[in-house]
């Protein structure tokens, strides 16, 4: 069964295939080779994922395209960037690249709070 795509999900696809996926050389994919050369499946289909290679091996190294596409009951939406990504815990707010700035945000102002305290 193909996963469904949008066709602006479709160009992020082609350009990670072209940039990350092994088995892509000059529009041919060489798994289907068998001594022809055969096109790209991937790159070729606009409306769905059809290589389990690519599904399993170079999607996910594109964190929020793999979250929109694979896990679209699981995700979140960022409070601050509003981007969309998979929660480690069920009370995750932020994305790990938010988190992070948040993180030191709220650790500065938990020390001028216990600053200001001290006598």
């Amino acid at each position: 069964m193909a996963i469904k795509i949008t066709p602006k999900q479709s160009k992020r696809i082609n350009a990670l295939i072209r940039k990350l996926c092994c088995n892509y050389v000059d529009g041919n994919c060489l798994l289907l080779d068998d001594g022809e050369e055969h096109a790209c499946v991937q790159c070729i289909s606009r409306y769905g994922i059809y290589c389990n290679y690519f599904k399993n091996a170079v999607l996910p190294a594109d964190s929020e395209l793999f979250a929109e596409i694979m896990q679209p009951s699981h995700q979140k939406r960022c409070q601050i960037c509003k981007s969309y990504f998979v929660p480690r815990a069920k009370n995750q707010r932020y994305c790990p690249n938010c988190a992070a700035v948040q993180k030191r945000k709220k650790a500065a102002e938990r020390q001028r709070r216990k600053r200001a305290a001290l006598p």
